[in-house]
């Protein structure tokens, strides 16, 4: 083989697997978060959730999901068929057959890509946590991860109808974090509300999470994961031009973090009179889902106004959420779906391919078929082995009916 092909080809295939790294160290973050903004007498739990799911995503998608979101030979722009199992990693005649074309490991693209599904499977932890069974999530992720977030993937990614209409999403407004929160939405719906979140005249009574320095640490860390989430999404980095772009990305992926926590941060202040930290922390997680879409062709300054716009947007919509009694302990359906949507059309502002359809027809459909799809799973499941935990356990905590241990037991002991 060619001496700089290979190099080349080393290269990419570095980056993307330490750009995998850091996505997977996303789980991590997510674990903290939801950790943070628990009460503390589902922690164990909600820890338990995060790495069970981490490992299921890994199998399921190993066993089915890559190969129904990348059939190779699909069967049309709809239906991709299904296929088992990973196949052979790239020779050295194929790279240097392909003329360029193949400039990384296989096996790479699909440990980036498995992490990815797994962060899908993280937003709805979080959404759902504090009432639903353990057993019953689990069974759950066994289909989002293997079935439903590989099908509307291939739509986009894998060559399917959406990508065929033009519609764009870099690295996963749309495909990942819209994804992860309309199964997440379907769970909630048919969960309900925590007891005592709602008052029996429409009050809302705040539920604060038990360890706000753990919540802070998990956005830092997803902050820092999400380098690898957006930069490892531009695929190479073996010449110039591809190295400024991730150079671009990165910075673009950072600025608009951090205009999405200034805003939410003097949003909450106007409304509440106070420095809200979980708002903050939900701010900047909002920036980062909002520049998903595409953190190419922004300059810094408008990738800037784009995460504003994102931390803007995830405060009202989490006293909207509350306001329809849509409980959500960790404010993931705002993050993820609401400024999800909101990365999706921003597109049309810096990339000349855009169009305002397109993106709206991807919105309609992802959404669509996500929600669709797992309301049909959760009820199945509802009614196979319910999804709820009973009153008393939900009272006492998860943490001892799901898990049999206390993550604090020296601090919370037998209180509630």
């Amino acid at each position: 083989m060619d001496k700089l092909t290979e190099l080349s080809y080393a290269l990419d295939t570095f980056y993307f697997l330490m750009s995998g790294a850091l996505v997977m160290w996303m789980a991590a973050g997510f674990a903290m978060l939801e950790a943070g903004l628990v009460r503390s007498k589902n922690t164990t739990e909600i820890l338990t959730k995060n790495v069970a799911l981490f490992a299921i995503a890994c199998i399921m998608y190993m066993l089915c999901g890559y190969n129904i979101m990348y059939p190779g030979e699909a069967v049309n722009s709809v239906w991709p068929g299904i296929g088992f199992l990973l196949g052979d990693d790239h020779t050295a005649e194929a790279v240097l057959k392909s003329n360029g074309e193949t400039y990384y490991s296989a096996l790479a693209d699909f440990f980036f890509q498995v992490v990815f599904v797994a962060t899908a499977m993280s937003i709805v932890s979080g959404a759902v946590a504090e009432r639903m069974k353990l057993w019953s999530f689990l069974v759950f992720c066994v289909v989002m991860t293997g079935f439903i977030y590989p099908l509307q993937g291939y739509w986009k990614w894998g060559g399917g109808f959406l990508d065929g209409l033009g519609f764009l999403d870099f690295a996963g407004s749309g495909v990942v974090h819209m994804c992860g929160a309309s199964a997440a939405l379907a769970g909630v719906l048919l969960l309900g509300p925590r007891k005592g979140k709602y008052g029996p005249n429409g009050e809302i009574h705040p539920i604060p999470g038990c360890n706000m320095p753990l919540a802070t640490l998990g956005t830092f860390i997803l902050w820092m994961g999400w380098f690898g989430f957006n930069g490892g999404s531009e695929l190479k980095i073996s010449d110039i031009g591809e190295a400024n772009a991730v150079a671009m990305v990165f910075v673009n992926t950072n600025t608009a973090a951090a205009g999405g926590a200034i805003a939410a941060l003097f949003i909450a202040h106007i409304l509440f009179g106070k420095a809200d930290l979980s708002m903050l922390l939900n701010g900047a997680l909002a920036g980062l889902v909002a520049i998903t879409a595409e953190p190419l062709t922004p300059s810094p300054l408008l990738a800037t106004v784009i995460g504003m716009v994102g931390g803007c947007i995830v405060v009202f919509s989490i006293i909207g959420m509350d306001k329809l009694k849509i409980d959500d302990p960790v404010g993931a359906l705002s993050v993820h779906g609401v400024v999800g949507m909101w990365g999706l059309i921003a597109v049309c502002f810096s990339n000349p391919d855009a169009k305002f359809t397109s993106q709206l027809i991807g919105i309609v459909t992802i959404f669509g078929f996500v929600f669709v799809s797992s309301l049909i799973a959760w009820y199945v499941i509802k009614l196979i082995m319910g999804i709820r935990v009973s009153e008393e356990d939900e009272y006492n905590g998860v943490d001892f009916s799901e898990c049999g241990m206390e993550a604090y037991p020296e601090f919370t002991g037998s209180s509630k």
